[in-house]
């Protein structure tokens, strides 16, 4: 039986506000005072700190700049450095990048990919034993970044997003001059979880990552030479492991929480509510236009920032002939020059402009998960981000002080760093 044209104005008319009420977001409020801030400053430089809490109130702080952790008493007064780059401690932080990964109880995993190695720590940061980590090729997605966090679910199997390693073989001894066939990136990456104790793996989810161009060619005198084209704006997922083991992915095509249960079960939260913003050509042109400035600004200040394009990319790795030589002079054949960074043309960006970027999800103590939105409107001060319940419901909306950013969270509390006057300064806020 058809409906009268009355009677679907009606039902329209009856459900519109039905349906702006379920699209209605919550008015952003301000983080919680700051309570303490850490006496020691950090090292300011390329790789945010990251923090551990212990269920004493005290905290492990990686402090990635200086490649040293320290141990911070719960009032951020006092601290021990449990591991640096010296011989002032026992144990080495031997590599560029290291993380920390909670383990059992208050003990604490070291990831340190140079060695491919976890030192096991105690809440003293005294390392009991050491563990390999399961796959070579993942030992640097397991020390986070933007690769998100791995965690251990209540089974204690590791969970942590696998990496993607492509090496290039272009033959020493082959013709001069000609392209050379560069490496295809997927647009995906796995979630993988892995038994330590039988080396098992299964892979539980795909998320969405950001897709890189690579196009590379040996000049006559056999030198490589490598570019890649990055979406600046990618449509992407974003992962977090929650307190209970559960595995959150936010997808960022139509903003909804896929959640994985660690007993597989899976469910999915309705979509969040965003503010949707259209873009038009023009409008992809000016964000391109943007980003290159943006971009040049940051290559003029010398900012290691700005060699930082395609972040959660795979790792590409090339195989040459002889590299440059020691101390100077010409490269040696088949030596690799440093990438160049171009951007897709402005029609490649997406229609909408996407929820999050790449790295925005964080869970805290509470199993909450805080989405750093991309503002959509002007809004003053610092970031503002969703969070989202436990059930995928949008509960709140917060705004972090400006030039912070979260180093990690405790039971009702968070961390926040900030640089000033050339080095880093932590701090701990209430949420509320």
């Amino acid at each position: 039986m058809s409906l009268s044209l009355r009677t679907v104005v009606l039902i329209a008319v009856i459900a519109a506000p039905q349906i702006a009420a379920a699209q209605q977001r919550p008015a952003v409020r301000q983080l919680g005072p700051v309570v303490a801030t850490a006496s020691e400053p950090l090292a300011a430089g390329f790789g945010a700190p990251s923090v551990r809490a212990l269920s004493n109130g005290s905290i492990l702080v990686n402090d990635v700049a200086a490649r040293r952790v320290l141990l911070f008493d719960s009032t951020l007064t006092t601290f021990t450095i449990v591991a640096d780059s010296t011989s002032a401690t026992a144990n080495a932080y031997s590599g560029r990048i290291a993380g920390l990964l909670p383990y059992h109880g208050d003990s604490t995993l070291f990831i340190d990919p140079a060695s491919m190695s976890m030192l096991v720590m105690d809440p003293a940061g005294k390392v009991g034993r050491v563990i390999s980590v399961p796959r070579s090729q993942d030992a640097m997605a397991l020390a986070g970044g933007p690769m998100g966090g791995a965690a251990f679910d209540p089974r204690g199997a590791l969970i942590y997003r696998a990496n993607t390693m492509f090496r290039m073989m272009a033959p020493a001894g082959g013709p001069a001059g000609g392209p050379v066939m560069p490496p295809q990136q997927p647009d995906s990456a796995a979630i993988i979880r892995v038994d330590l104790a039988t080396r098992s793996v299964d892979t539980v989810a795909f998320i969405r990552t950001p897709k890189v161009n690579f196009q590379v060619n040996r000049r006559d005198d056999g030198t490589v030479e490598m570019s890649s084209e990055v979406n600046p704006l990618p449509v992407v997922d974003d992962w977090a492991v929650l307190p209970d083991g559960s595995i959150a992915i936010v997808r960022g095509s139509d903003y909804r929480v896929d959640f994985i249960a660690p007993d597989g079960s899976k469910r999915s939260s309705p979509k969040i509510p965003f503010d949707w913003q259209r873009l038009t050509d023009n409008d992809k042109v000016a964000f391109i236009d943007s980003v290159k400035a943006a971009r040049e600004r940051m290559q003029a200040s010398g900012s290691p920032g700005a060699a930082a394009m395609g972040a959660g990319g795979p790792m590409i790795v090339m195989r040459q002939g002889p590299m440059p030589r020691a101390g100077g002079g010409a490269p040696g054949r088949g030596a690799v020059n440093p990438p160049r960074v171009s951007f897709v043309p402005p029609e490649q960006l997406p229609d909408y402009k996407p929820p999050f970027f790449p790295g925005a999800v964080r869970a805290d103590a509470e199993g909450n998960l805080w989405v750093r939105t991309i503002p959509t409107q002007a809004i003053p001060g610092g970031p503002v981000y969703d969070v989202i319940s436990t059930a995928g419901e949008l509960t709140e909306r917060v705004q972090i002080p400006a030039g912070r950013t979260i180093a990690g969270f405790g039971p009702g509390v968070i961390y926040l760093s900030h640089s000033e006057d050339g080095r880093t300064l932590l701090e701990r806020a209430k949420i509320r």
